[in-house]
């Protein structure tokens, strides 16, 4: 069994779970899977392989029957602003089977994940996981090597972990994140990583947006909300030019003042910026990068706190896109002196053992059975069914098409 907790997720998804059950329980969504480097042979030749797919079938049978035990609950419980209700929604939590559909069309596997919201946001990490450890179990490019996959990876994280140690001081204020629990190679490669960042760099690693990985280890659990909530805000009761400011105020109402790192690309930075006015921008602690480039988005950043009379040095930047310990050391080094920074760190750490990690996402496509989009800042990144509302969604939030 790949997944051994319903806490082997993100925190996020414990989070947004909470804002859903109490603003939007009565919505319904569907999720689908996409690979965005999943065009090449060693991907679709892996389709024809029944056993891939009837694997991924029985670890899906598997993840149904979890329940939180007693210890993860009490766990759980140490969150001070998860509220009794909702966690006695967690005690009962058990994922339905019938959500969620595993075929292959056209040489590519496709998962539909389809239900009330409340029940549907739980898949995505899990799945993502069971994916990406079975496609590295039967991908047909292993077979291929000259190398041993796993201690390949041992000798680059040990590689990666003494390039930091010896580009910081023992006591610089770099801070850094697991973020990779949906990406991972194995759910026991992931644990081997994490295990080593604790004992390697214990006064620079954060924590985990792993809710398991956090409870075994006594880390923090980093992380509060993703793109899927600004998407399932587009079709909620609100006007659609109202939908970001919507859902920035229902994770406030929600949260007052806790878990105050606002995600910033949904509708690209400068749609995002347009409705982070200084209410939102004194109300959060600071604002998420996950698409285009880290230096130019937090120069426009900076100028936007500036711009708001804000004093930048008490907000924090989060960088969480594609990052490794270079490009986060760099980042560091240029706006750490102006405003506090952290970064989340992901394939980088958790699957580069030698050999291509492949790109699964699951994202949210429809909210009450009307399409929802994600426009990103990197190409590649945007996602969504309907060309007509795509080009809706840029006009109302005035977005340049990538």
């Amino acid at each position: 069994m790949i997944i051994p907790s319903l806490l082997w997720t993100d925190f996020y998804k414990y989070t947004m779970g909470q804002v859903v059950l109490h603003q939007c329980s009565g919505a319904w969504t569907k999720f689908k899977l996409q690979c965005r480097n999943g065009t090449g042979l060693p991907f679709t030749k892996l389709i024809d392989n029944q056993a891939f797919i009837e694997d991924i079938n029985k670890e899906i049978d598997a993840l149904c029957t979890l329940r939180l035990t007693p210890d993860e609950l009490t766990h759980l419980r140490t969150v001070p602003y998860f509220k009794p209700e909702y966690l006695e929604f967690l005690r009962l939590l058990q994922l339905n089977r019938a959500y969620i559909d595993v075929t292959t069309e056209n040489g590519r596997l496709c998962i539909k994940i389809e239900g009330p919201w409340i029940s549907t946001i739980w898949f995505e990490i899990p799945v993502l996981l069971i994916v990406s450890t079975l496609y590295n179990k039967y991908r047909p490019d292993k077979s291929g090597m000259s190398f041993n996959i796993e201690q390949e990876g041992k000798k680059r994280l040990k590689q990666k972990t003494e390039w930091l140690s010896t580009c910081l001081h023992w006591d610089a204020p770099f801070l850094y994140a697991d973020f990779g629990t949906r990406r991972a190679w194995s759910p026991e490669w992931h644990e081997y990583v994490v295990r080593t960042l604790v004992r390697r760099h214990d006064k620079w690693f954060m924590g985990t947006s792993n809710v398991y990985l956090a409870m075994k280890f006594g880390l923090k659990m980093i992380g509060t909300m993703a793109h899927e909530l600004f998407q399932g805000f587009q079709q909620l009761d609100f006007k659609l030019v109202d939908a970001q400011k919507a859902a920035l105020q229902a994770w406030a109402n929600e949260y007052r003042g806790e878990l105050g790192i606002a995600l910033s690309d949904t509708y690209g930075f400068d749609a995002f910026c347009r409705d982070f006015d200084r209410y939102f921008a004194l109300l959060f602690d600071g604002c998420r990068h996950d698409s285009g480039d880290p230096a130019q988005w937090c120069d426009k950043l900076l100028t936007h706190y500036k711009d708001l009379r804000v004093d930048a040095r008490t907000k924090t930047a989060v960088f969480s896109d594609g990052l490794t310990f270079p490009i986060a050391l760099n980042l560091y080094n240029k706006f750490s002196t102006q405003i506090n920074t952290s970064f989340g760190i992901g394939t980088y750490l958790t699957n580069d053992l030698g050999i291509e990690a492949m790109q699964f996402v699951i994202k949210m496509v429809e909210c009450n059975h009307r399409p929802v989009a994600k426009i990103s800042d990197s190409p590649g990144k945007c996602m969504c069914e309907s060309g007509s509302y795509a080009r809706y969604l840029e006009e109302v939030y005035n977005i340049k098409r990538l």
